[in-house]
């Protein structure tokens, strides 16, 4: 390989990991077509980590090609066998934990405890879970006619592309590839440019355990070249997508002017958190502060308009600041709550909303600030008497700000809190069960909890109404999006 991008060693807080920093196409790294690298960057302080092969669309058709060679083997291949291949992968990462969750705090900047209790754990499980959905793929028979014996096939859709944020690395990886691999796909993934570190140590895992070549393929790169050539692709039959509302737009559009591949959107939010009056304050405030300040904030389905009950509002607000407070922002490789934002961009996006939300009027009650003069670090922010017009409260902020609103009935307050274009979460505070019932049904969006906030769950269906996206990942309902249905209809009798 050339200069940069054969196995380089990087310092994880401490910890060296080696990796190749190719491109792995058809079961082996490789340069890039174009021999050009790009940096990978400390959210901490702004130093390069590590150069990475940079893909375009010569290296995209290159892993087409092997994709499209693997999926006959693949797609035919025992399911029992497809099922071992993803448990093999599932122990893999168990047992490469420690080096996974050094890489993300190093390349996303999040805590080293978030990145093992909530990362890795959730990936490790979601391969396990869809290895044991690999062998229960089935169609049904159907009661017709007595001349025809009818029955339905669920079958995979051939070369499947991925293209992932930098929230959630591993995490959102094992989100799409495992339910792919498991329906009998193969698959290209596109890493963000912005964190590319796991998925290269997951595809040197791909080598290691035996996975057919080819079934898997990792194109690093940037959503204008890597990006755009997948959703264009005439090869590629499905592109599941997590990001932002504004590109999901662009890849629907580029899917549709090609050839109609089938594409799933995990897109932008703006949810809310609902606190009745009924509540028990305690709880609702430490969830609504996980809600909003988790991941640095950094969080599709953070709830960042909580709407509070005229009643508790004033006492609400003053242990949510306090909470806020207490949270310690630094080093993620430190004792610390908070790590920093991605980049200096995302940094400064966020500080830019923290000042417009105080020339429109809205009121700080903590926070926006940023803390220390190196790195991407914000303080966690609270605003209060924040209005449902502000931009604060209708744009999607990605940081680790949050909107306190006042209410004072129920009606009023599902009203508002559907009042966005989003629909990816919500959230209702009460010790009322048939109140939660009854504003659960109520609330547009895709995943709704009550008296917590931000649990997910590997086998539980995850995605949005609305402008947040279609179609779901987790769950038995994530393989809908990676098979399709095929009518059989035998005739038993002759004309």
């Amino acid at each position: 390989l050339p200069s940069g991008m054969a196995t380089i060693v990087v310092d994880a807080g401490g910890r060296s990991v080696a990796l190749n920093a190719g491109l792995f196409i058809d079961g082996a790294f490789v340069p890039s077509c174009s021999g050009k690298s790009f940096a990978t960057v400390s959210p901490v302080n702004g130093k390069t980590i590590a150069q990475v092969a940079e893909g375009d669309k010569p290296d995209v058709d290159k892993a087409v090609d092997a994709a499209h060679r693997a999926f006959g083997g693949w797609s035919m291949l025992d399911t029992s066998v497809r099922a071992e291949h993803l448990r093999k992968l599932a122990a893999a990462i168990e047992a490469r934990i420690d080096d996974f969750v050094h890489l993300e705090a190093l390349d996303n900047g999040k805590t080293l405890e978030a990145a093992r209790t909530v990362d890795l754990n959730f990936a490790v499980q979601t391969f396990y879970y869809y290895a044991g959905w690999a062998d229960k793929l089935m169609g049904e028979t159907l009661q017709t006619s007595e001349d025809h014996f009818d029955y339905t096939l669920r079958e995979p859709l051939g070369v499947c592309a991925g293209i992932i944020p930098w929230n959630y690395p591993l995490l959102t990886l094992a989100w799409k590839v495992a339910p792919a691999l498991a329906c009998g796909n193969t698959f290209i993934l596109k890493s963000s440019e912005k964190t590319p570190l796991s998925a290269l140590l997951f595809a040197q895992l791909c080598a290691e355990t035996g996975l057919p070549k080819g079934v898997f393929n990792l194109v690093s790169g940037f959503g204008p070249t890597v990006g755009a050539a997948l959703a264009r692709h005439p090869g590629v039959h499905k592109v599941a997508f997590t990001g932002s509302t504004a590109t999901g737009r662009l890849i629907q559009t580029m899917a549709a002017d090609t050839n109609l591949k089938k594409v799933t959107l995990e897109l932008g939010g703006k949810s809310p958190t609902i606190i009745f009056g009924d509540a028990d304050l305690e709880e609702a405030v430490a969830w609504a502060a996980i809600g909003v300040f988790a991941n640095h904030g950094q969080v599709c389905c953070a709830g960042t308009r909580i709407f509070v009950h005229s009643d508790v509002y004033d006492e609400f607000a003053k242990r949510f600041v306090k909470a806020a407070q207490d949270l310690r922002v630094g080093d993620p490789f430190g004792q610390v709550d908070q790590g920093p934002q991605v980049d200096t961009q995302q940094m400064d996006k966020v500080l830019g909303y923290i000042e417009t939300g105080k020339k429109e009027g809205a009121r700080l009650l903590t926070g926006g600030h940023r803390v220390g003069s190196e790195g991407c670090f914000v303080a966690p922010s609270v605003f209060a008497d924040v209005r449902d017009d502000h931009t604060i409260a209708r744009e999607e902020i990605f940081g680790p700000v949050a909107c306190l609103f006042r209410f004072d009935n129920e009606e009023d307050v599902i009203r508002r809190a559907n009042d966005t274009p989003y629909g990816l979460a919500a959230a209702v505070f009460t010790t009322d069960l048939a109140k939660a019932l009854r504003v659960t049904r109520k609330l547009q969006a895709g995943v709704v909890w009550v008296n917590e906030y931000n649990m997910t769950d590997w086998r539980m269906p995850f995605g949005g109404y609305k402008e947040s996206g279609y179609g779901r990942d987790l769950g038995k309902y994530a393989l809908e999006g990676y098979t399709q249905c095929k009518a059989v209809r035998i005739r038993l009798s002759k004309l």
